[in-house]
Parts: structure tokens; C-alpha cells; sequence
């Protein structure tokens, strides 16, 4: 050992050292870094603790440490994915529940470990504000069962902060689960007869069917079980599953998860008709020397241009990355959620009452049959030659109504705003789902920083004045409107990596993202832009006049606002958008992202759709 190393050197190289000696994989690193967490091929990436190494951050990270090092030592990922189920609430009760086993492992073997998972569960559940919770829906379904299977195999009670999800759930659960959970004790040591106890368990809870196994559905079969066969460094150093946000809280009652997600009949019907269209009814991306799905001539004046569009494309984003490393930036992103998922899962529970509140609680009075109307029946004692009123429940349709989120990719979206903007579009995405309305995510940037092949096309064309836009367009398909949620949220992850965000010429992004929501079958169509900045391409203004991008974003906004059926409304972080947009609102900080974009769409389904034309005034929030 050098003199000259410092104590986080040598606290980094030991658990370097013990993670190799856990696992007994010599070959494993350690990495730290601010965000990291997660086993990537054989690096354990951990997050860095301060440099006073405080006792409670050094117990969270070996714990972190620990709980990857023991799923290596004790996990068979194939025959866990062979026992996997395939209901969306099932497979993460399995994963948690086998994660809870590799570490009550290596907790009853060694003192220290077992210290230091507790210290690491501790964290978790306190990040998340579980502590809190006032009900079951507030806390998944999942980590209860985690919880009572770590207890059941080694005798210790949970985390002060997670007590609070078993005092939910306990009480909740029949005799035959609870004795499935004691089971779990004696058979510990052996995954295949663990797993075969935990789906059991699985059936008890009306999750499974009883000797029944389910057939893959079209997305997973097409996919290669991407859920079932997923890198082992997806479920690594979170404790083993996805991350909480997907968890399901119900169990026999089939109640709503944190998320605002059930698992039933009539949506999986949906769900499957949904992926049955996309290959039909969903847009086909462009590709560089192909003309892209838009078409310029229209809405645009002769006063803006493109130099040439041969460069320009529109791509899916699994094509803008291999797959490990989009399973990384996923997991990336599903860290990053569990800090913000407390304030904006309440807001979009709100929203989603209220939406199938709007569907439920439609009557149409006045009928000759139906449900009896009681209000009404204060006529019949005051004059019997009336007749009875009767009542029905009218169903409010809103498959009817998409919504796209347009999201700046530029570089000064770099860090926190745009990982909020990942995270907000995600939970937003399943909650307007769960409520039959469809989201689109996309994405614009440029190809290129400083201009690219358009440039070069320019320079050997004899630079000839006033040119155009200089720059090759690069718009992002994360979610098309067709596509589940399930299917897409691992592209969301996308936008968390490096070289991505470059430049934004919003106005093309724009029409592209407007031509894409007019082709739709939808009767209302929904345009939100997020955005940080004005629109800036360095190529492009250094030969056209300053002010040539924001002439062309506010001829583009006001065809929409005065010409169009698509109702716009666009939020500005840090960035006054109330200048260009009639209907938008400006935040100041990141963090307020999710709750803003809640609140507009909430008000936009409380407004008449007839009544878009007048807008409302633009503000600002402090």
C-alpha cells in the first residue's frame, strides 16, 4: 500500500477487493461515479460517497456493493428467466422476492454484509419517502414481499423506513401466502425450488394461474423475451428488480399501483390491439439520402430554407444505440426516477382520477329507460301524469385523444433538465395510457455540432449567400403514439447519453412533430413542447441574419395556433417561451418539470377543445 494513498483510495480498492471476494470472480472491477449503480459486463458500478467517507454513506455503498456481489455468487440468470412468469406485476414480485434470497445468503454467512445490506435497504426506503405512506397504493406490492421474504429467511425485522410497507401489507395477506413466505426459509439455498415456492406464492395471490403457463405476448416473442432474458446488470445493485415506479401494489383486489398501473383483461386486449397496429398504422423513420416524413412547402415562407434536406433523418432511437448500452442508460434512468417519482406519481394519480372520472361520471337524463332518476321523482308525487325519468351512464371515449411531447435535445438540456424531461415523460406516458389516451415522445437536435454535411455540401458549392439552414436534422422517435409503454420506455434512456444533445432548430421540429399528429386518426390531438433555450445552430446563423431560426419558430407557431386543429401549449425551463406560444408557462428550475407538465395537460382536458383558438396568457412560475 502507498504512503501517499488518501482514505477514499483505499476505501475504493477494498471494496474493489471484497466485491471480488464475495462474488469469487476475480475478473470484477469497481467503478464509482456520482450516478452509477449496476453490474455492466464485469464492471460493479457503485456511487461515490463524500471524501469524509461519513459511517452511514460507506455502509450504503459496500451494502450496494454487497448486493450485486451476492446476486453473482448465488443467481443462475438462466434458470431464473426459464422460472420467470410472464404478467407484468408477477415478474417483479419474482425478481425482488430472489433478490431478497441472495442476500439473505450472504447476510446469515457474514455479519458485516448482513449490516451493510441493512444500511443500503435503509437508504433506499427513506429516498423514496415509503415512511410516509398513508396507504398500500402508496408503496409496491413488490417490496412488500421482498421485505417479509428477507425476514422470513433471516430473522430480522425490516429498516426503520421500511417498516411502514409491511405494517401496509401484512395484514392484507391470507394464511396460505403467509405460509408460502415462511416456506421460503428451508428452501433458500436452492433457487429452482424457491422459484417453484414463489410462484405459489404467485398463485395465492391471484397473479398466476393455477397450472397454467402464459403464453409470451407479441411484443416479447418479437423482442427475444427482452423482459425475460434481460442483462443480469438490469436488476443489479437497485436490490434486483426494476425499479419501484413499475411496481405493481395490488393483490387480490387488482387495486392500482403507485403508477396508477392494474393488470386486466380489457387492457391487455387493448395493449395487444395497440402493438398490432404499430407495424401498420405507425410511421416508418427516414434515413440520411431518403426524404423524411414532412414536407416543408406548406408552412413555411420563402424567406427560410434548408440548404438541402438530403442529410437530414428521422431515426428510432434503438437505432442510435446497441442494446446493452440502452439497457444501461434505462437503468441510469430508473435511479434517477426513484428520487422524483414521490411528487410527480401523486400529481399524475390526480390527473388520472380525474381523466376516468370524466369517463365514468357522464349521464344523459331524461330517458324512457335506464336507471331510475331519484331527482327527478319530486314531479311524479307533485303531479302523477308525469311519467318516471330514467338515467344512463354515458362512457366518454378518450382513445379519441393524443398527445405528443416534443423535447429539446440540445447541449444546453445537458444534466438535470434532461433527465427530468426523460423521467416526466415516462411516468406521464403510463399514466395517460392507463387512461386510454396516447402519447407520443420525440425528440429534436442536429446531427452534427457546427453544421455537418449540409455545411460541406455549402462550402463546395462556392458558399453562395444566404443559404439556409446549415445543418443536418436529427429527430428522435423514443415513443411512437401505437407503441405500449412497456415497449418503449427503454428508449427513454436514450437521452441521458453523452454526444447525443447538440443543436435545436425548433422550427422544423415542429412541423415534423405537427404533420405527425395531423396524420393521426385521433379527434384531438395534443402538442407539448419542453424546451430550455431559443433556437441556436451556429452553422446556420453565422451566414443568415440573427434572428433567422426565431423568425421561422414563430411563423411555424402561429400557423398552428391560428390555422390548425392541433392545440399547442409548450413549457420553458429557465427559457421564457411565453414570447413565442400563447399557451405556455416558464419554470426556473428542473425539479418543477413534472408537476407543470401534469397541471397543463390537466388543464387542457378541463378545457372545451372547441374554445383552443382563444389560448390563455402565458405565465411564469417562480
Amino acid at each position: 500500500m502507498s504512503q501517499s494513498e488518501t482514505p477514499i483510495e483505499r476505501f475504493k480498492r477494498a471494496t474493489g477487493a471484497a466485491v471480488r471476494a464475495i462474488a469469487e470472480q476475480a475478473e470484477l472491477t469497481a467503478n464509482f461515479a456520482p450516478s452509477g449503480q449496476g453490474l455492466v459486463g464485469k464492471e460493479v458500478r457503485l456511487p461515490m460517497p463524500a471524501r469524509d467517507l461519513p459511517a452511514d454513506e460507506v455502509a450504503q455503498v459496500r451494502g450496494e456493493a454487497d448486493a450485486v456481489a451476492l446476486r453473482l455468487r448465488f443467481h443462475n440468470e438462466k434458470l431464473h428467466a426459464s422460472q420467470r412468469p410472464q404478467n407484468q406485476t408477477a415478474r417483479e414480485i419474482f425478481d425482488a422476492v430472489e433478490q431478497a434470497r441472495c442476500e439473505s445468503l450472504g447476510a446469515r454467512r457474514m455479519a458485516g454484509c448482513n449490516l451493510n445490506l441493512e444500511a443500503a435497504l435503509e437508504e433506499r426506503y427513506r429516498n423514496r419517502g415509503y415512511a410516509r405512506a398513508q396507504n398500500r397504493e402508496e408503496v409496491p406490492l413488490s417490496e412488500a414481499l421482498r421485505l417479509l421474504a428477507r425476514e422470513a429467511m433471516t430473522g430480522q425485522a425490516p429498516p426503520p423506513s421500511g417498516q411502514r410497507i409491511v405494517d401496509l401489507w401484512r395484514p392484507h395477506f391470507d394464511a396460505e401466502v403467509l405460509k408460502d413466505i415462511h416456506a421460503l426459509d428451508a428452501e433458500a439455498a436452492d433457487q429452482q425450488t424457491y422459484a417453484r415456492t414463489v410462484r405459489r406464492l404467485l398463485q395465492h395471490l391471484d397473479l398466476e394461474a393455477m397450472n397454467e403457463q402464459e403464453p409470451l405476448d407479441d411484443d416479447e416473442s418479437e423482442e427475444g423475451g427482452d423482459e425475460a432474458q434481460q442483462d443480469p446488470s438490469q436488476m443489479q445493485g437497485e436490490g434486483g428488480e426494476q425499479d419501484s415506479s413499475e411496481s405493481a401494489s395490488s393483490s387480490d383486489s387488482g387495486e392500482q399501483s403507485e403508477m396508477g398501473e392494474a393488470e386486466g383483461e380489457e387492457e391487455e386486449a387493448a395493449e395487444a390491439d395497440g402493438e398490432m397496429q404499430a407495424g401498420m398504422a405507425d410511421e416508418q423513420p427516414g434515413r440520411p439520402g431518403k426524404r423524411p416524413n414532412w414536407d416543408l412547402s406548406d408552412t413555411l415562407d420563402e424567406g427560410y430554407k434548408p440548404f438541402t434536406t438530403e442529410f437530414d433523418e428521422v431515426v428510432e432511437a434503438a437505432e442510435l444505440c446497441d442494446p446493452d448500452e440502452l439497457t444501461r442508460l434505462r437503468h441510469m434512468l430508473d435511479q434517477q426516477l426513484a428520487h422524483l417519482q414521490g411528487v410527480i406519481a401523486r400529481l399524475a394519480n390526480r390527473m388520472q382520477r380525474k381523466l376516468l372520472a370524466k369517463q365514468q361520471r357522464a349521464w344523459e337524463f331524461n330517458l324512457e329507460e335506464g336507471i331510475l332518476d331519484t331527482a327527478r321523482l319530486s314531479r311524479i308525487v307533485t303531479n302523477p301524469g308525469h311519467s318516471l325519468s330514467f338515467k344512463v351512464e354515458r362512457q366518454t371515449d378518450f382513445r379519441d385523444t393524443v398527445v405528443t411531447l416534443l423535447i429539446d435535445n440540445s447541449g444546453s438540456m445537458r444534466g438535470r433538465p434532461i433527465s427530468v424531461a426523460a423521467m416526466s415523460a415516462d411516468i406521464l406516458a403510463r399514466t395517460l395510457e392507463r387512461c386510454g389516451v396516447k402519447v407520443e415522445v420525440l425528440g429534436f437536435t442536429t446531427r452534427m455540432w457546427k453544421g455537418g454535411q449540409a455545411r460541406e455540401r455549402w462550402i463546395s458549392a462556392g458558399k453562395p449567400q444566404t443559404p439556409g439552414r446549415l445543418n443536418d436534422l436529427r429527430h428522435i422517435v423514443y415513443k411512437s403514439a401505437d407503441e405500449p409503454w412497456r415497449r418503449g420506455r427503454k428508449n427513454l434512456g436514450l437521452m441521458l447519453r453523452e454526444g447525443i444533445l447538440k443543436e435545436n432548430i425548433d422550427g422544423e421540429a415542429l412541423i415534423w412533430a405537427h404533420n405527425r399528429l395531423i396524420a393521426r386518426p385521433e379527434q384531438r390531438r395534443i402538442l407539448m413542447v419542453i424546451s430550455d433555450g431559443a433556437p441556436v445552430d451556429d452553422s446556420t446563423l453565422s451566414v443568415n441574419p440573427g434572428n433567422y431560426l426565431e423568425r421561422h419558430l414563430r411563423d411555424v407557431i402561429a400557423y398552428i395556433e391560428t390555422r390548425s386543429p392541433v392545440e399547442l401549449t409548450a413549457i420553458g425551463i429557465g427559457h421564457d417561451v411565453t414570447r413565442y406560444y400563447r399557451r405556455a408557462v416558464t419554470i426556473v428550475d428542473a425539479e418543477q418539470l413534472g408537476g407543470t407538465m401534469m397541471e397543463k395537460l390537466a388543464e387542457l382536458f378541463d378545457e372545451d377543445p372547441g374554445l383552443q383558438r382563444g389560448g390563455r396568457p402565458g405565465r411564469r412560475v417562480a
